[in-house]
């Protein structure tokens, strides 16, 4: 394949011409880019104004849900001793509460063995249950243990090899799951065998009979060492913890529970006692208007936020005309004004709060919001008002509350049709014709090019000809003269 170099048979400079001429062909092509620029940067605006209308309408939705309204609020003389927690179904209330007695598990241990000696072989029986008199009750005369199994099942354990060690004997117990927890305390003197009940309050207490291979279950050898039944004479480990429930009064009234916890004392109330007290412990149960006026703050510094990307994407500044993203835009203009009618809207019909200015959140002239601290404080102390003015639904009428067509409004804008999906749908589409004129463009200019390169290749072939021709022409003439003379 012959080297071309155009330009050199006629000395013109054919890539620069044909350069300049395929810049002209091109010069749609810039103006095409810069309007794709624009769609991309409407494209992310309406991503950042979607993500701005969904932060809305979560703020908008915990107000319009009626249990944002009814969150109580319980109060502790002494939350070293009693700490509670409430839901909706409690009241406005206020009692005292003395604790005289802290749940427990039951506890017990053997006596020393050798280390790593063999406890003997049989089987043990544990049952949970209740625990009187005795050691359990020291007040009641009659001084027998009696125990009075619970609903759970009698659990079984086999101790049948002839080497097995109080740890072999522990993890049995562990494995079994019979509601108690074994243990081997090792010191100076050997090993001792803990046995603790799993979960703490008085039915949790429990019985360790032996099934002794040695024919005895109640002697202190073999595997009777590990029985625990007093009520049978069965005594190889002894009482360290008897196993008790919680103890209080509410306003003087006796209550337990079998562990530090009371839910069923006072509807809607769960109260957590950590210690003894000394005094009474005062409680307190009312409204919590932290909560709601946190909602309030939350909505509108969310719509601020808002209001404010909506004002500079669709800004024109007369001074050095400069535009916003969306500045012409009518949708994003018409979105602005819906929005401030909403928000700028009255609440439910026929209640203590008409506006948002009721309760101390004003327009300013920017049209951001801003809340008058007092006047919400008063608002605060009627929550029952503020849930209707907020939350009231009647199925997407007029008599909505406020967050409530708030929060539908949003999710209308958010949806599959909605307009934000419309939107960007559209916006896409341009882009996509966009990208496709841009690449007509450089094809058609490619073209152009080659198109170019080739005529002006012919012409420079056929002007280097004719420079030859005129060359020799003049090289013959000036021969024929010099001859002549």
């Amino acid at each position: 394949m012959g080297i071309s170099s155009p330009g050199i048979g006629s000395g013109l400079d054919v890539q620069s011409i044909v350069a300049k001429l395929v810049a002209l062909e091109r010069q749609p092509l810039q103006q095409l880019q810069v309007r794709a620029s624009g769609l991309s940067a409407r494209l992310s605006a309406y991503g950042q104004l979607k993500s701005q209308i969904a932060n809305l309408q979560d703020q908008a939705t915990k107000l319009a849900t009626t249990s944002s309204w009814e969150t109580m609020a319980v109060s502790s003389s002494n939350s070293g001793a009693v700490v509670g927690t409430a839901t909706s179904a409690a009241v406005p209330t206020a009692f005292s509460m003395e604790v005289s007695q802290l749940a427990r598990a039951q506890s017990a241990g053997s006596a020393v063995f050798g280390t790593g000696a063999a406890v003997g072989t049989g089987s043990l029986k544990i049952q949970l249950g209740a625990w009187s008199k005795g050691d359990f009750t020291p007040d009641v005369a009659d001084g027998s243990a009696t125990f009075a199994p619970g609903a759970a099942p009698e659990v079984s354990i086999d101790i049948t090899a002839a080497d097995d060690t109080l740890a072999k004997v522990a993890a049995k117990i562990n494995a079994a799951n019979a509601g108690v927890n074994a243990t081997v305390l090792r010191d100076a003197a050997g090993e001792r065998l803990l046995v603790r009940s799993s979960a703490t309050g008085e039915e949790s207490g429990f019985r360790i009979q032996a099934m002794d291979d040695d024919g005895n279950n109640a002697d202190v050898a073999g595997l009777s060492r590990l029985a625990f039944d007093p009520e049978n004479g069965s005594n190889g480990l002894s009482l360290t913890q008897s196993a008790r429930d919680t103890l209080a009064t509410i306003n003087g009234v006796e209550v337990k529970s079998k562990n530090t916890t009371f839910t069923d004392a006072i509807d809607g109330l769960t109260l957590t006692v950590a210690q003894v007290t000394a005094s009474p412990v005062e409680i307190g149960v009312k409204r919590d208007t932290a909560g709601g006026r946190a909602n309030i703050t939350a909505f509108v510094e969310s719509y601020n936020a808002l209001n404010n990307a909506l004002a500079t994407m669709t800004r024109y500044n007369p001074a050095d005309k400069s535009v916003g993203t969306l500045q012409g835009d009518s949708t994003a203009v018409g979105l602005q004004s819906a929005l401030r009618q909403l928000v700028g809207g009255v609440g439910a019909p026929g209640g203590e709060f008409g506006r948002l200015s009721d309760i101390g959140v004003q327009f300013q002239s920017d049209g951001n919001l801003k809340v008058d601290a007092t006047k919400l404080d008063a608002a605060m102390a009627k929550p029952d008002a503020l849930k209707a003015f907020f939350s009231a639904d009647q199925a997407g009428t007029s008599s909505d509350g406020m967050a409530t067509r708030i929060k539908d409004f949003a999710a209308g804008v958010l949806g599959a049709d909605g307009l934000f999906a419309t939107k960007t749908k559209s916006i896409q589409s341009a882009v996509k014709r966009n990208t496709d004129d841009q690449q007509r463009v450089t094809d058609r200019s490619s073209r152009r090019e080659e198109q170019l390169l080739a005529q002006y290749g012919r012409l420079d072939t056929s002007l280097g000809r004719l420079s030859a021709l005129n060359s020799y022409v003049a090289q013959q003439v000036t021969q024929w003269n010099n001859t002549k003379g």
